[in-house]
């Protein structure tokens, strides 16, 4: 996918693209004629048909065109499925789904490629922010609140706050659930139970038809849970999941935005050829990778917003445009956050920290005045520093980083 309007689109690759997202939905059903199969549900004439060879991505345009008649993708898909397959599998294809069962489960498939993405460029950063912690906890830094020189303290204090951010991150990106979603037409698992009754097969129907549920979602390597159509917590926790990563991005980008200004000039952004160039001014050179991670910190929770709003608006036992508002937005959040994801993790790979301008700038303004105030308190000389707890809280930060990473040693 491109987008000429979100420069770094690209970065995203194939995630949640017309093409990926119908490859989810073909293993879906798959993976639900697979269960009935095996289940004793469907012929075992069936077993072994491989309907996911049925569609390609070259059918993705004309699926696009005619959901527009059945307001989702499913239904034509099911149809060109059981046209190709031949009357006897296809009779049985979609069978006990319904379409908001296919379609959530395909974004929740290709919502876990997302995740998993994002936990590694998470890990990355970690691993980086670490190192950069440790190295510069010495390296000293004008501390700034309220835009004004405040105290001393270090850069490596700075990477370390940043750390603790991403560190969070990385917990809830690997906490993030994707479940399946099979109920049928009302939720209820009414055709699969009916089938099942009707094929008189052993066990109670009713155990039958969710134990059908189970054995899809093992296949789809997908979370197994009750039915939730209308209960859009899957949705709107991944959205926040997902928004929360871009919070903490946004907030390292508005350092480094802040920091690089030429009158401050203690951190600068990795360097290439033409990166941050001006179309008319030769001299620029703007911290583009940060700008455009503050741009998806800034667009992201809308986004999330909107499948917040989603939720609380899900009617009846199916909804009618609350779900239908939630896919492309979903998409475009998932796909905004892999991209800002990967620009964070080559801004903080490749940052050029300046320690003698930072040495220079604190050298420049008086910021020991909380200092002489707790040594007249205590009728005390002050101290020969003030950095305070800076190494133990650079200490603290790495070994909670790295126990999330790793786990116990």
């Amino acid at each position: 996918m491109t987008n000429l309007l979100w420069p770094g689109d690209h970065r995203a690759g194939d995630l949640m693209s017309d093409q990926a997202l119908l490859q989810s939905m073909i293993a879906v059903e798959v993976a639900w004629l697979d269960a009935l199969v095996s289940a004793g549900v469907v012929p075992a004439s069936c077993a072994g048909e491989d309907i996911g060879r049925l569609v390609s991505g070259a059918d993705c345009e004309v699926l696009a065109a005619t959901s527009e008649e059945g307001g989702n993708p499913v239904i034509g898909l099911v149809r060109l499925l059981r046209e190709r397959s031949g009357s006897a599998v296809g009779h049985w294809i979609h069978r006990g789904l319904t379409s908001q069962d296919v379609l959530d489960s395909a974004l929740m498939l290709s919502l876990r490629r997302v995740l998993d993405e994002l936990a590694a460029q998470l890990a990355e950063q970690i691993a980086v922010l670490c190192t950069l912690a440790d190295t510069h906890r010495g390296t000293p830094l004008v501390a700034r609140t309220m835009t004004q020189h405040a105290v001393p303290t270090s850069f490596g204090a700075k990477a370390a706050r940043w750390l603790d951010g991403v560190t969070e991150a990385y917990q809830r990106i690997s906490g993030a659930g994707t479940p399946i979603q099979i109920g049928g037409a009302a939720g209820t698992l009414s055709a699969a139970t009916e089938l099942a009754r009707l094929r008189e097969l052993p066990g109670e129907p009713a155990e039958v038809a969710v134990g059908l549920t189970h054995a899809v979602a093992n296949r789809l390597n997908l979370d197994t849970r009750a039915t939730w159509h209308t209960t859009r917590t899957p949705v709107t926790a991944i959205a926040d999941v997902l928004v929360g990563c871009t919070d903490v991005w946004g907030r390292i980008a508005s350092d480094v935005v802040t920091l690089a200004r030429p009158e401050i000039a203690e951190l600068s952004e990795p360097a290439t050829a033409t990166r941050g160039t001006s179309s008319t001014m030769p001299q620029k050179r703007n911290p583009v990778l940060s700008i455009l991670i503050r741009r998806a910190a800034i667009a992201a929770p809308p986004l999330a917003a909107t499948l917040h709003t989603a939720a609380a608006l899900a009617n009846d036992e199916r909804p009618d445009g609350s779900w239908h508002a939630e896919w492309d937005t979903l998409r475009t959040l998932a796909r905004r956050t892999v991209v800002a994801g990967a620009q964070c993790c080559e801004l903080v790979g490749g940052l050029q920290i300046h320690a003698a301008q930072m040495a220079k700038n604190l050298a420049n303004t008086d910021v020991l005045g909380e200092q002489r105030t707790m040594a007249d308190l205590a009728e005390k000389n002050s101290s020969a520093t003030y950095f305070g707890a800076v190494d133990l809280l650079i200490d603290q930060a790495i070994v909670r980083a790295q126990h999330v990473l790793n786990g116990p040693s």
